[in-house]
């Protein structure tokens, strides 16, 4: 894997986990009855950003590792997804030597 490769693949992970988790016991201005007037009511009270990219940045690391090394090892490659047989000559090649 090539270092642009794993820097995508990390950021397509962190981006996955930063949605996932924003709603995560997330506080809006309506909940509370507080809303600023010029503000929906869906608002964040108090967002926690750096804590949230804390844990997310922690969180991407470690799913990065795992899938990284997956793909590294070779237990997976691009031939397992070849459901159709489209790369047929090419996974006979890499198979081959």
């Amino acid at each position: 894997m090539a270092i642009t490769s794993a820097l995508v693949l990390y950021a397509v992970i962190w981006f996955m986990v930063l949605f996932v988790t924003l709603p995560i016991r997330l506080e809006t201005q309506g909940d509370r009855g507080e809303v600023t007037p010029g503000t929906m009511a869906g608002s964040p009270v108090n967002p926690q950003l750096k804590k949230r990219i804390t844990i997310v940045s922690a969180v991407a690391f470690v799913l990065w590792v795992i899938i990284a090394g997956t793909i590294i090892s070779g237990v997976i490659t691009v031939c397992d997804f070849d459901w159709f047989g489209t790369m047929a000559e090419t996974c006979a090649e890499r198979a081959d030597g």
